[in-house]
């Protein structure tokens, strides 16, 4: 009989997340949920199956104690370790190495089959980790990675959140686990932390909800998405539709409101099509809604965009984004949603960017507004442009 390697059994979470994993994994997790005990699972199984593996910590405290949990459970079957250099070497050929992220680059140049990225929300340079070194280690065996953490605020790690719970990146998935989804914490423990700690602090740290941070632009966000959605016209109805031009990356994004209603009833969202193949989309849409305004940007590309559409007969309004005409739509749009004055619909992609867009105060004591690095605002901007059609009188085109 060989060693025995004696690993936790997965409470029903854990296996929740372990039956729905994909390529890469984002873990948005309570505290004391269990996720370093998953992200350690992960881990050993493949080391044992003759791969080499990695886990990464925010910083080098924080890998001590997972760095001697793993040296205990694996004692039977290393054949050799390196204390300086926290690397394991195990029968059968696996490796493990565990690296801080003090230093984003420590582990460039090296070839994984799995990775771990634990407290990720606390690394402070995350997407250059991830991207610059972490990414291009999976390359050779096609690995797979694990981004575990407790939310703190909207870091890149909510980004990669956001990329997991959309459906269209299929080698993505994500998990909001709250501490209560772990069945071996006790219940009056939890409810005790909810009674002595602030309602903000309970709800990222026990519940794992993502917190509109102070530089954070929109309120009641969540409670203004309940709109019904509207495929056409209705009889009697005013619409506005606002136009967000996708960029190089971004995405065009078509935002219909009832200015009637007073609620976003359809958003066309499209990444990497043909100028022409835009405006025939808005076309369609303007057929189908029949509205008073098409507020679109005109910058850059949008100009001649906009005079094609307008050539058409379409009742576009150009909107020649600067930072004091962005900022006044974005206000607009930020006190109808505090005045519960216009409800939004459902939508993963809109309710993420609207929480995620963030006010800067620069040198001139002016504010700027947009989305966190490496984040989107197209809906943000669509949204707020036909928001500020809709929330003044009609223009009328003959």
């Amino acid at each position: 009989m060989g060693p025995v390697i004696r690993l936790p059994s997965p409470h029903a979470g854990q296996r929740q997340v372990m039956a729905e994993r994909r390529r890469f994994n984002v873990l948005c997790a309570g505290r004391r949920w269990g996720k370093t005990t998953l992200g350690v699972d992960r881990l050993v199984r493949n080391g044992l199956h003759g791969q080499p593996v990695a886990w990464f910590s925010p910083s080098y405290r924080m890998l001590t104690e997972v760095w001697r949990d793993a040296r205990r459970v694996l004692a039977p079957v290393v054949v050799r370790q390196d204390l300086q250099q926290h690397r394991l070497e195990l029968l059968g050929g696996g490796v493990l190495e565990m690296w801080s992220l003090d230093q984003p680059d420590v582990a460039r140049g090296r070839k994984y089959r799995t990775v771990v990225i634990d407290e990720a929300a606390m690394v402070r340079q995350l997407e250059e980790a991830w991207n610059a070194v972490i990414r291009p280690t999976l390359v050779d065996f096609r690995g797979g990675a694990w981004f575990l953490s407790t939310p703190k605020g909207f870091t890149y790690f909510k980004t990669l959140y956001d990329r997991g719970a959309d459906a269209r990146h299929a080698d993505w998935a994500a998990w909001r686990m709250p501490t209560l989804s772990n069945p071996y914490i006790p219940a009056d423990e939890v409810e005790d932390s909810r009674r002595s700690l602030p309602e903000r602090t309970f709800a990222q740290e026990f519940e794992a909800v993502f917190l509109e941070d102070e530089g954070a632009v929109f309120r009641r966000v969540r409670e203004a998405a309940t709109a019904t959605p509207q495929h056409a016209w209705q009889d009697g109805h005013r619409y506005v539709v606002g136009v967000d031009w996708g960029k190089h990356a971004d995405f065009t994004v078509l935002a219909v409101v009832d200015a009637t209603t007073r609620e976003l009833v359809a958003l066309d969202r499209s990444n990497r099509v043909d100028y022409a193949v835009q405006a025939g989309r808005l076309q369609a849409l303007c057929a189908r809604f029949r509205p008073d305004q098409v507020i679109a940007e005109q910058n850059a590309m949008g100009e001649p965009i906009v005079e094609q559409l307008q050539r058409a007969g379409l009742p576009v309004v150009p909107f020649l984004t600067t930072n004091a005409s962005k900022a006044a739509v974005v206000d607009g749009l930020a006190l109808a949603l505090e005045q519960e004055a216009l409800r939004l619909l459902d939508d993963d992609v809109l309710l993420s960017e609207l929480l995620a867009y963030q006010a800067e105060r620069l040198p001139s004591g002016l504010l700027r507004y947009g989305a966190p690095e490496g984040g989107h605002d197209d809906c943000v901007i669509a949204l707020a442009l036909a928001w500020s059609g809709a929330d003044t009188q009609p223009t009328r085109f003959y």
